[in-house]
């Protein structure tokens, strides 16, 4: 695997074999790279998008094709392009499908800001640009599970667990919302419709600004 960085331009060009070693080495170089470019915080993400993007190509193009992969970071966004030599053009499919049929384009279209597809003389490119904002929503993400967890201790409560079903994390969560109107109204008679409709509307403008 070889790399081309122009420090002026932010832009790096990672030519490498659809091969798992070689995904491994791929994202510890996309890694070094996004140090270099002071965007660490958006590591995690990156890794995870290059991750299964190359996988979509070990799987549906082949194990041990040439693919390559472009990083390009301007504006506030890092844009991400993996080469490979197929026409095909992945489809983002229902999101309860059996086994992990398009778990990629669905992480994909979760994460960026944007995304598509591009075709080229000798194939195509899966492209996505994630936003400097990934960094804020997963930082609240974080900060709101943590908040989770120590209001289950506190309760005496089982610790949360990724693997548990949607219903308990839901349920958990309406607890911790219904004692914080509880706190909210005795701490002065606040307005929890108003609380909740201001926290709705803020949740909303980010999301649609996202």
């Amino acid at each position: 695997m070889s790399g081309h960085d122009n420090s002026s331009q932010l832009r790096s060009v990672l030519p490498f074999q659809a091969e798992p070693a070689e995904v491994r080495e791929l994202r510890r170089v996309v890694r070094k790279q996004l140090t270099a470019w002071r965007l660490s915080a958006m590591t995690d993400e990156t890794e995870l998008v290059v991750s299964e993007l190359a996988a979509n190509v070990i799987k549906h193009v082949g194990r041990g094709v040439a693919a390559t992969l472009v990083l390009e970071a301007a504006a506030g966004l890092l844009r991400i392009e993996l080469h490979d030599k197929s026409h095909g053009v992945p489809v983002l499919g229902p999101v309860a499908c059996d086994n992990e049929c398009g778990r990629g384009l669905h992480l994909l279209a979760g994460l960026a800001a944007d995304w598509g597809t591009l075709p080229a003389v000798a194939g195509k490119a899966v492209w996505c640009e994630l936003s400097a904002d990934v960094e804020a929503r997963c930082q609240r993400v974080q900060r709101a599970e943590a908040a989770l967890m120590e209001y289950r201790r506190d309760a005496g409560v089982a610790p949360l667990l990724r693997s548990q079903s949607v219903q308990i994390l839901e349920e958990s969560a309406t607890d911790l919302i219904t004692d914080l109107l509880h706190w909210v109204t005795a701490g002065g008679g606040g307005d929890p419709d108003g609380l909740l409709d201001r926290a709705q509307m803020h949740f909303e403008a980010e999301v649609k600004a996202a």
